[in-house]
């Protein structure tokens, strides 16, 4: 599995930091919503395609902060 891309809302501390990740491997697509950091809580999404996959982070970045890709 391939990390592809990660978004990262610009808030510091356990509380309100949130990530998004894009993941891909061998065709199949899952995006990650990590709330509160490395030890936070997360949920999955699995899709068959790209496009798929990045309507969902289109719609998990519409919520509060200033987001930014993390290269």
């Amino acid at each position: 599995m391939e990390r592809r891309k990660h978004w990262w809302n610009g808030s510091w501390g356990r509380l309100a930091r949130r990530d998004v990740y894009l993941f891909e491997d061998a065709g199949n697509w899952w995006v990650e919503s990590r709330e509160g950091g490395a030890d936070g809580r997360a949920r999955r999404y699995e899709f068959g395609d790209e496009d798929s996959a990045m309507d969902c982070v289109s719609g998990l970045l519409a919520q509060p902060g200033v987001w930014r890709e993390v290269r």
